[in-house]
């Protein structure tokens, strides 16, 4: 459960972030916490603008040290798993990926080290963006003023999501 000041917290980014968004866009925000109802510390608000067998357009809001926990996009249905293309719109974002260790065990949550396990960090600053490879591992943490990035992707399946921390809950059974 999402306490009503963590969504009025999101809807306050949402709105100071000089995009326009609709008043049906900011009472449809998906809030995800993963089902560790840690939302503060591991959770992710999106919009999604369009959601198709073709492609997938979204905006992610995380608050201010807001981690979305490490996972991977497979395979599904013999076809390649989602890629994704991160720009980072307002903030800055900490993304960790699959490649040579590069720094940020000091940024997973205390008591979590066992399910962080990418360490290739990529610093994203307004205008910057990066792409991730379909099944290649990764989590992200907004700075200290939370962060807004645009995801332009392939299609996005969420129950085909697998979360290295075998107690996330991502779509309810």
């Amino acid at each position: 459960m999402i306490s009503p000041e963590m969504k009025l917290a999101v809807q306050q980014l949402y709105r100071e972030s000089g995009m326009v968004f609709r008043p049906d866009e900011l009472e449809a925000i998906e809030y995800a916490d993963f089902g560790l109802n840690d939302f503060e510390r591991e959770g992710l608000s999106l919009i999604i603008y369009d959601n198709n067998e073709r492609y997938c357009a979204k905006e992610l809001v995380l608050l201010p040290g807001q981690i979305c926990p490490e996972h991977r996009h497979p395979e599904r249905n013999g076809q390649p798993g989602k890629q994704e293309t991160f720009r980072c719109r307002k903030g800055s974002v900490d993304l960790f990926v699959e490649g040579p260790e590069s720094g940020g065990r000091d940024q997973v949550p205390k008591g979590k080290e066992s399910v962080y396990t990418v360490f290739h960090h990529i610093h994203l600053e307004p205008g910057q963006q990066f792409v991730i490879s379909p099944n290649t591992k990764h989590w992200f943490k907004a700075g200290a003023e939370g962060a807004i990035v645009s995801e332009f992707s392939s299609s996005s399946d969420d129950a085909s999501d697998i979360f290295t921390n075998p107690n996330i809950r991502r779509v309810e059974p």
